[in-house]
Protein backbone atom coordinates (compact mmCIF):
# COMPACT_ATOMS: atom_id res chain seq x y z
CA UNK A 1 0.00 0.00 0.00
CA UNK A 2 1.05 3.65 -0.61
CA UNK A 3 2.44 5.51 1.90
CA UNK A 4 1.25 8.70 2.13
CA UNK A 5 2.45 11.85 4.45
CA UNK A 6 0.60 15.19 5.43
CA UNK A 7 2.76 17.42 3.27
CA UNK A 8 1.68 15.63 0.11
CA UNK A 9 -2.09 15.43 -0.05
CA UNK A 10 -2.24 17.99 -2.42
CA UNK A 11 -0.09 17.49 -4.62
CA UNK A 12 -1.81 13.69 -5.09
CA UNK A 13 -5.07 15.37 -5.36
CA UNK A 14 -3.89 17.94 -8.31
CA UNK A 15 -2.36 14.36 -10.14
CA UNK A 16 -5.39 12.73 -9.59
CA UNK A 17 -7.48 14.79 -10.76
CA UNK A 18 -5.33 15.59 -14.18
CA UNK A 19 -5.74 12.06 -14.48
CA UNK A 20 -9.41 12.29 -14.28
CA UNK A 21 -9.79 14.85 -16.27
CA UNK A 22 -11.41 13.09 -19.75
CA UNK A 23 -13.94 11.72 -17.21
CA UNK A 24 -15.00 15.08 -15.38
CA UNK A 25 -15.13 16.73 -19.03
CA UNK A 26 -17.68 13.98 -19.95
CA UNK A 27 -19.70 14.23 -16.38
CA UNK A 28 -20.27 18.24 -18.14
CA UNK A 29 -21.52 17.31 -20.97
CA UNK A 30 -23.92 15.11 -19.75
CA UNK A 31 -24.90 17.73 -17.44
CA UNK A 32 -25.08 20.26 -19.72
CA UNK A 33 -27.53 18.11 -22.29
CA UNK A 34 -29.59 17.85 -18.50
CA UNK A 35 -29.47 21.46 -17.91
CA UNK A 36 -31.17 22.01 -21.21
CA UNK A 37 -34.22 19.73 -20.81
CA UNK A 38 -34.91 21.31 -17.81
CA UNK A 39 -34.86 24.83 -18.95
CA UNK A 40 -36.79 23.82 -21.77
CA UNK A 41 -39.17 22.25 -19.21
CA UNK A 42 -39.52 25.80 -17.32
CA UNK A 43 -39.86 28.09 -20.66
CA UNK A 44 -42.49 25.97 -22.42
CA UNK A 45 -44.66 25.81 -18.90
CA UNK A 46 -43.74 29.60 -18.64
CA UNK A 47 -42.86 29.29 -15.00
CA UNK A 48 -43.28 32.95 -12.62
CA UNK A 49 -43.17 33.88 -9.54
CA UNK A 50 -47.04 33.25 -9.34
CA UNK A 51 -46.06 29.35 -9.18
CA UNK A 52 -44.04 29.44 -5.63
CA UNK A 53 -47.23 30.36 -4.09
CA UNK A 54 -48.30 28.18 -1.07
CA UNK A 55 -51.39 26.38 -0.89
CA UNK A 56 -53.51 26.12 1.80
CA UNK A 57 -56.36 23.53 3.14
CA UNK A 58 -57.73 21.16 0.01
CA UNK A 59 -55.29 22.95 -2.45
CA UNK A 60 -57.88 22.79 -5.24
CA UNK A 61 -56.50 23.94 -8.60
CA UNK A 62 -53.03 24.93 -6.70
CA UNK A 63 -51.15 26.46 -10.06
CA UNK A 64 -47.90 25.73 -8.80
CA UNK A 65 -48.06 21.90 -7.44
CA UNK A 66 -49.94 20.83 -11.30
CA UNK A 67 -46.98 23.06 -12.98
CA UNK A 68 -44.35 21.19 -11.67
CA UNK A 69 -46.14 17.63 -11.97
CA UNK A 70 -46.12 18.05 -15.61
CA UNK A 71 -42.85 19.35 -15.59
CA UNK A 72 -41.66 16.35 -13.76
CA UNK A 73 -43.29 14.07 -16.16
CA UNK A 74 -41.73 15.92 -19.60
CA UNK A 75 -38.36 16.07 -17.66
CA UNK A 76 -38.20 12.05 -16.54
CA UNK A 77 -40.02 11.51 -20.21
CA UNK A 78 -43.91 10.01 -18.37
CA UNK A 79 -47.01 10.51 -19.12
CA UNK A 80 -47.97 11.95 -15.34
CA UNK A 81 -46.36 12.96 -12.42
CA UNK A 82 -47.11 13.42 -8.84
CA UNK A 83 -44.69 15.63 -6.77
CA UNK A 84 -45.73 15.98 -3.26
CA UNK A 85 -44.49 16.82 -0.10
CA UNK A 86 -46.57 14.34 1.38
CA UNK A 87 -44.35 11.66 -0.27
CA UNK A 88 -42.12 12.10 3.41
CA UNK A 89 -38.84 9.82 1.25
CA UNK A 90 -38.34 8.16 -1.99
CA UNK A 91 -39.11 4.34 0.10
CA UNK A 92 -42.60 6.25 1.14
CA UNK A 93 -43.41 6.49 -2.53
CA UNK A 94 -42.11 3.31 -3.76
CA UNK A 95 -44.17 1.90 -1.01
CA UNK A 96 -47.46 3.68 -2.32
CA UNK A 97 -46.72 2.32 -5.76
CA UNK A 98 -46.56 -0.93 -4.29
CA UNK A 99 -49.32 -0.97 -2.34
CA UNK A 100 -51.72 0.57 -5.51
CA UNK A 101 -50.89 -1.51 -8.25
CA UNK A 102 -50.60 -5.26 -6.18
CA UNK A 103 -53.60 -7.23 -5.44
CA UNK A 104 -53.74 -10.46 -3.30
CA UNK A 105 -52.47 -13.18 -5.60
CA UNK A 106 -50.42 -10.86 -7.52
CA UNK A 107 -46.50 -11.87 -7.99
CA UNK A 108 -44.39 -9.05 -7.26
CA UNK A 109 -40.35 -9.89 -8.32
CA UNK A 110 -37.63 -8.03 -7.44
CA UNK A 111 -35.02 -8.52 -10.69
CA UNK A 112 -31.96 -8.76 -9.10
CA UNK A 113 -31.66 -9.64 -5.13
CA UNK A 114 -33.26 -8.58 -2.39
CA UNK A 115 -34.20 -5.04 -2.14
CA UNK A 116 -32.43 -1.96 0.19
CA UNK A 117 -32.92 -3.23 4.24
CA UNK A 118 -36.21 -0.37 4.62
CA UNK A 119 -38.01 -1.43 1.66
CA UNK A 120 -37.79 -5.08 1.67
CA UNK A 121 -39.24 -4.82 5.19
CA UNK A 122 -42.32 -3.13 3.41
CA UNK A 123 -42.92 -6.04 1.47
CA UNK A 124 -41.51 -9.37 3.69
CA UNK A 125 -42.60 -7.25 7.27
CA UNK A 126 -45.30 -7.08 9.94
CA UNK A 127 -48.25 -5.25 7.50
CA UNK A 128 -46.23 -5.92 4.57
CA UNK A 129 -47.25 -7.03 1.08
CA UNK A 130 -47.15 -10.96 1.41
CA UNK A 131 -49.18 -10.25 4.29
CA UNK A 132 -51.76 -8.95 2.25
CA UNK A 133 -51.68 -11.66 0.43
CA UNK A 134 -49.31 -10.51 -2.73
CA UNK A 135 -46.84 -13.47 -3.83
CA UNK A 136 -42.96 -12.60 -3.97
CA UNK A 137 -40.33 -13.68 -5.24
CA UNK A 138 -36.40 -12.52 -5.81
CA UNK A 139 -34.49 -13.45 -8.49
CA UNK A 140 -30.22 -14.03 -7.67
CA UNK A 141 -27.82 -11.70 -9.01
CA UNK A 142 -24.85 -13.34 -11.52
CA UNK A 143 -21.58 -13.27 -10.05
CA UNK A 144 -20.52 -9.65 -11.33
CA UNK A 145 -23.72 -8.11 -9.99
CA UNK A 146 -25.84 -7.94 -12.64
CA UNK A 147 -29.49 -8.89 -13.97
CA UNK A 148 -29.79 -12.88 -14.31
CA UNK A 149 -31.56 -12.34 -17.96
CA UNK A 150 -32.28 -15.87 -18.46
CA UNK A 151 -33.59 -16.81 -14.61
CA UNK A 152 -35.32 -13.64 -15.52
CA UNK A 153 -37.18 -14.78 -18.79
CA UNK A 154 -37.68 -17.92 -16.47
CA UNK A 155 -39.35 -15.77 -14.13
CA UNK A 156 -41.82 -13.88 -16.25
CA UNK A 157 -43.08 -17.37 -17.45
CA UNK A 158 -45.10 -16.35 -13.93
CA UNK A 159 -46.97 -13.42 -15.08
CA UNK A 160 -45.60 -10.88 -12.69
CA UNK A 161 -47.68 -8.02 -12.02
CA UNK A 162 -44.80 -6.17 -10.97
CA UNK A 163 -41.38 -6.39 -11.68
CA UNK A 164 -39.44 -4.15 -9.55
CA UNK A 165 -35.75 -2.94 -10.56
CA UNK A 166 -33.57 -1.09 -7.80
CA UNK A 167 -31.38 1.31 -10.10
CA UNK A 168 -28.95 2.08 -7.11
CA UNK A 169 -27.11 -0.82 -5.32
CA UNK A 170 -28.19 0.25 -1.74
CA UNK A 171 -26.22 -1.37 0.73
CA UNK A 172 -25.40 -4.22 -0.76
CA UNK A 173 -21.69 -5.59 -1.51
CA UNK A 174 -23.15 -7.72 -4.70
CA UNK A 175 -25.50 -5.90 -7.06
CA UNK A 176 -24.31 -3.37 -8.78
CA UNK A 177 -25.67 0.01 -9.93
CA UNK A 178 -27.75 0.01 -13.20
CA UNK A 179 -27.00 1.79 -16.44
CA UNK A 180 -30.13 3.23 -18.37
CA UNK A 181 -28.60 0.80 -21.03
CA UNK A 182 -28.75 -2.23 -18.59
CA UNK A 183 -32.53 -1.10 -17.53
CA UNK A 184 -33.49 -0.96 -20.94
CA UNK A 185 -32.15 -3.91 -21.60
CA UNK A 186 -34.34 -5.72 -18.75
CA UNK A 187 -37.55 -4.08 -19.32
CA UNK A 188 -37.22 -4.80 -23.13
CA UNK A 189 -37.15 -8.36 -21.69
CA UNK A 190 -39.85 -8.21 -19.88
CA UNK A 191 -41.85 -6.03 -22.70
CA UNK A 192 -41.61 -8.89 -24.42
CA UNK A 193 -42.25 -11.38 -23.19
CA UNK A 194 -45.48 -9.99 -21.14
CA UNK A 195 -46.68 -6.63 -22.41
CA UNK A 196 -48.97 -6.14 -19.03
CA UNK A 197 -46.11 -7.14 -16.80
CA UNK A 198 -46.22 -3.01 -15.00
CA UNK A 199 -42.01 -2.06 -14.52
CA UNK A 200 -41.27 0.06 -11.90
CA UNK A 201 -38.10 1.33 -11.19
CA UNK A 202 -36.26 3.02 -7.61
CA UNK A 203 -34.51 5.76 -9.68
CA UNK A 204 -33.33 7.17 -5.99
CA UNK A 205 -29.74 8.83 -6.71
CA UNK A 206 -29.78 8.20 -10.50
CA UNK A 207 -31.69 11.22 -11.89
CA UNK A 208 -29.84 13.39 -13.95
CA UNK A 209 -26.70 10.92 -13.82
CA UNK A 210 -27.47 9.88 -17.82
CA UNK A 211 -29.10 12.11 -20.47
CA UNK A 212 -31.76 9.50 -19.98
CA UNK A 213 -34.19 9.05 -17.60
CA UNK A 214 -36.25 5.66 -16.81
CA UNK A 215 -39.31 6.89 -18.92
CA UNK A 216 -37.42 7.13 -21.57
CA UNK A 217 -36.89 3.34 -22.17
CA UNK A 218 -40.48 2.22 -21.88
CA UNK A 219 -40.70 1.62 -17.99
CA UNK A 220 -44.26 2.10 -16.95
CA UNK A 221 -43.18 3.76 -13.20
CA UNK A 222 -40.61 5.24 -11.35
CA UNK A 223 -40.34 6.64 -8.17
CA UNK A 224 -37.90 8.36 -5.70
CA UNK A 225 -36.93 11.32 -3.39
CA UNK A 226 -36.77 15.12 -3.57
CA UNK A 227 -33.99 15.05 -0.85
CA UNK A 228 -31.81 13.15 -3.25
CA UNK A 229 -31.16 14.57 -6.88
CA UNK A 230 -33.92 16.14 -8.20
CA UNK A 231 -33.97 18.43 -5.22
CA UNK A 232 -31.35 20.24 -6.21
CA UNK A 233 -29.74 20.24 -2.60
CA UNK A 234 -32.61 22.94 -2.14
CA UNK A 235 -36.02 21.13 -1.54
CA UNK A 236 -37.24 20.56 1.94
CA UNK A 237 -38.81 17.07 1.41
CA UNK A 238 -41.40 15.46 -0.68
CA UNK A 239 -40.63 12.73 -3.38
CA UNK A 240 -42.19 12.23 -6.69
CA UNK A 241 -44.06 9.33 -9.38
CA UNK A 242 -43.34 9.64 -12.95
CA UNK A 243 -44.75 7.36 -15.22
CA UNK A 244 -48.36 6.15 -16.93
CA UNK A 245 -51.39 7.97 -16.77
CA UNK A 246 -53.44 5.41 -15.08
CA UNK A 247 -50.70 3.94 -12.90
CA UNK A 248 -50.00 7.45 -11.03
CA UNK A 249 -53.55 8.07 -11.08
CA UNK A 250 -53.77 4.66 -9.07
CA UNK A 251 -50.88 5.72 -7.03
CA UNK A 252 -52.37 9.17 -6.09
CA UNK A 253 -55.86 7.26 -5.09
CA UNK A 254 -53.79 5.24 -2.98
CA UNK A 255 -52.00 8.06 -1.24
CA UNK A 256 -55.03 10.22 -0.93
CA UNK A 257 -58.47 8.46 -1.75
CA UNK A 258 -60.10 7.26 -4.66
CA UNK A 259 -61.82 9.67 -6.88
CA UNK A 260 -59.70 12.28 -5.34
CA UNK A 261 -56.34 11.32 -6.31
CA UNK A 262 -54.73 14.57 -7.83
CA UNK A 263 -56.92 16.63 -7.45
CA UNK A 264 -56.36 17.50 -4.13
CA UNK A 265 -53.35 18.28 -1.79
CA UNK A 266 -52.10 21.85 -1.29
CA UNK A 267 -47.90 22.61 -1.99
CA UNK A 268 -48.00 23.66 1.69
CA UNK A 269 -45.19 25.86 1.73
CA UNK A 270 -43.46 28.12 -0.53
CA UNK A 271 -42.75 26.01 -3.65
CA UNK A 272 -39.62 28.32 -5.19
CA UNK A 273 -36.99 26.35 -3.38
CA UNK A 274 -38.57 23.41 -5.07
CA UNK A 275 -38.87 24.65 -8.32
CA UNK A 276 -35.13 26.11 -8.06
CA UNK A 277 -33.83 23.23 -7.09
CA UNK A 278 -35.29 21.08 -9.96
CA UNK A 279 -33.51 23.85 -11.97
CA UNK A 280 -30.28 23.18 -10.43
CA UNK A 281 -30.51 19.37 -10.50
CA UNK A 282 -28.46 18.83 -13.72
CA UNK A 283 -25.40 21.23 -11.98
CA UNK A 284 -25.41 19.47 -8.64
CA UNK A 285 -25.71 16.11 -10.17
CA UNK A 286 -23.05 16.38 -11.93
CA UNK A 287 -20.57 18.00 -8.80
CA UNK A 288 -21.54 15.07 -6.91
CA UNK A 289 -20.27 12.78 -9.84
CA UNK A 290 -17.14 14.37 -10.08
CA UNK A 291 -16.37 14.58 -6.09
CA UNK A 292 -17.14 10.88 -6.50
CA UNK A 293 -14.67 10.21 -9.22
CA UNK A 294 -12.18 11.84 -7.76
CA UNK A 295 -12.56 10.07 -4.47
CA UNK A 296 -12.69 6.15 -6.44
CA UNK A 297 -9.19 7.42 -8.01
CA UNK A 298 -7.94 8.12 -4.98
CA UNK A 299 -8.80 5.33 -2.36
CA UNK A 300 -7.92 2.87 -5.46
CA UNK A 301 -4.52 4.56 -5.99
CA UNK A 302 -4.07 3.80 -2.25
CA UNK A 303 -4.75 0.18 -2.47
CA UNK A 304 -8.85 0.49 -1.12
CA UNK A 305 -11.24 -1.50 -2.95
CA UNK A 306 -13.70 0.69 -4.41
CA UNK A 307 -17.50 0.34 -6.50
CA UNK A 308 -17.34 1.77 -9.27
CA UNK A 309 -13.83 2.57 -10.45
CA UNK A 310 -13.26 6.23 -11.52
CA UNK A 311 -12.97 5.07 -15.05
CA UNK A 312 -16.02 3.17 -14.92
CA UNK A 313 -19.76 4.39 -16.04
CA UNK A 314 -21.98 5.52 -13.20
CA UNK A 315 -25.90 5.05 -12.85
CA UNK A 316 -25.50 6.97 -9.67
CA UNK A 317 -23.98 9.40 -7.49
CA UNK A 318 -22.92 6.78 -4.53
CA UNK A 319 -19.21 5.76 -4.29
CA UNK A 320 -18.28 2.78 -2.30
CA UNK A 321 -14.98 2.29 -0.26
CA UNK A 322 -14.03 -0.86 1.56
CA UNK A 323 -12.68 -0.42 4.46
CA UNK A 324 -9.99 -2.61 6.98
CA UNK A 325 -12.34 -3.21 9.62
CA UNK A 326 -15.16 -1.15 11.96
CA UNK A 327 -12.61 1.10 13.58
CA UNK A 328 -11.65 2.27 10.26
CA UNK A 329 -14.72 2.78 9.27
CA UNK A 330 -15.95 4.48 11.98
CA UNK A 331 -13.28 6.99 11.72
CA UNK A 332 -13.97 7.31 8.11
CA UNK A 333 -17.43 7.90 8.42
CA UNK A 334 -16.34 10.65 11.15
CA UNK A 335 -14.25 12.69 9.19
CA UNK A 336 -16.78 12.71 6.85
CA UNK A 337 -19.13 14.29 9.37
CA UNK A 338 -16.25 16.67 11.17
CA UNK A 339 -15.87 18.55 7.36
CA UNK A 340 -19.68 19.14 6.66
CA UNK A 341 -21.19 22.80 6.97
CA UNK A 342 -23.70 21.60 9.67
CA UNK A 343 -23.49 19.74 13.16
CA UNK A 344 -19.49 19.45 12.46
CA UNK A 345 -18.90 18.89 16.07
CA UNK A 346 -21.02 16.47 16.18
CA UNK A 347 -19.47 12.59 16.63
CA UNK A 348 -21.59 10.10 14.32
CA UNK A 349 -21.53 6.35 16.28
CA UNK A 350 -23.23 2.90 15.27
CA UNK A 351 -26.66 2.48 16.04
CA UNK A 352 -30.04 1.23 15.66
CA UNK A 353 -32.06 2.77 12.79
CA UNK A 354 -36.00 1.64 11.77
CA UNK A 355 -35.97 -0.40 8.81
CA UNK A 356 -32.51 -1.93 9.47
CA UNK A 357 -31.52 -5.41 10.73
CA UNK A 358 -27.40 -3.66 11.33
CA UNK A 359 -26.08 -1.35 13.51
CA UNK A 360 -25.68 1.81 10.98
CA UNK A 361 -23.46 4.90 11.06
CA UNK A 362 -24.23 7.81 9.61
CA UNK A 363 -22.27 11.42 8.27
CA UNK A 364 -25.43 13.79 7.64
CA UNK A 365 -24.00 17.00 8.40
CA UNK A 366 -26.73 18.10 6.11
CA UNK A 367 -28.96 21.55 5.64
CA UNK A 368 -31.59 19.09 4.90
CA UNK A 369 -32.02 16.44 7.03
CA UNK A 370 -31.50 13.10 5.72
CA UNK A 371 -30.63 14.88 2.34
CA UNK A 372 -27.78 12.41 0.33
CA UNK A 373 -27.87 14.77 -2.43
CA UNK A 374 -25.23 16.82 0.25
CA UNK A 375 -22.21 15.19 1.00
CA UNK A 376 -23.13 12.23 3.37
CA UNK A 377 -22.05 9.20 4.40
CA UNK A 378 -22.86 5.97 5.94
CA UNK A 379 -22.39 2.23 6.38
CA UNK A 380 -23.82 -0.97 7.97
CA UNK A 381 -22.00 -2.54 10.21
CA UNK A 382 -21.59 -5.87 8.57
CA UNK A 383 -18.67 -7.66 6.86
CA UNK A 384 -17.50 -6.71 4.00
CA UNK A 385 -17.30 -3.19 5.52
CA UNK A 386 -18.26 -0.43 3.44
CA UNK A 387 -18.30 3.15 3.47
CA UNK A 388 -21.31 4.34 1.24
CA UNK A 389 -20.60 8.03 0.06
CA UNK A 390 -23.31 9.89 -1.77
CA UNK A 391 -23.65 13.50 -2.63
CA UNK A 392 -22.12 16.99 -2.74
CA UNK A 393 -23.47 19.82 -3.79
CA UNK A 394 -20.07 21.42 -4.45
CA UNK A 395 -17.29 19.28 -6.18
CA UNK A 396 -14.41 21.62 -3.89
CA UNK A 397 -16.39 20.60 -0.73
CA UNK A 398 -16.01 16.82 -1.37
CA UNK A 399 -12.34 17.54 -2.92
CA UNK A 400 -11.44 19.32 0.50
CA UNK A 401 -12.82 16.12 2.19
CA UNK A 402 -11.50 14.02 0.72
CA UNK A 403 -7.80 15.19 1.74
CA UNK A 404 -8.92 15.01 5.20
CA UNK A 405 -9.59 11.01 4.78
CA UNK A 406 -6.67 10.30 2.86
CA UNK A 407 -4.27 12.51 5.95
CA UNK A 408 -6.67 10.35 8.12
CA UNK A 409 -6.17 6.68 6.52
CA UNK A 410 -2.38 7.06 6.70
CA UNK A 411 -1.39 9.40 9.23
CA UNK A 412 2.19 8.95 10.78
Amino acid sequence: MVKVTMSNVEMMLQETENKIRPVLQRIDAVSYQNQKRVLDAFRIKRVSPGHFAAGTGYGYNDLGRETLEHMYASIFGGEDALVRSQLISGTHALSACLFALLNPDDLLVSAIDQPYDTLHRIITGKNGLIARGIKYTEIPSTADGSCNMTRLRETMALKPQVVLLQRSRGYSSRRKTLSIAELSDIVRLIKGINPGTIVLIDNCYGEFVEEREPGHINADLMAGSLIKNPGGGLAAGGGYVVGRQDLVELVADYLVAPGLGKEIGPSLYDLRTVYQGLFLAPHVVGEALKGAVLAAAVFEGLGFAVWPKWHEDRGDIVQVVQLDDPTQLEAFVRVVQAFSPIDSHVLPEFGSMPGYDDAIIMAAGTFVQGSSIELSCDAPLREPYLAFMQGGLAYQHTRYVVGELVKLLFRT
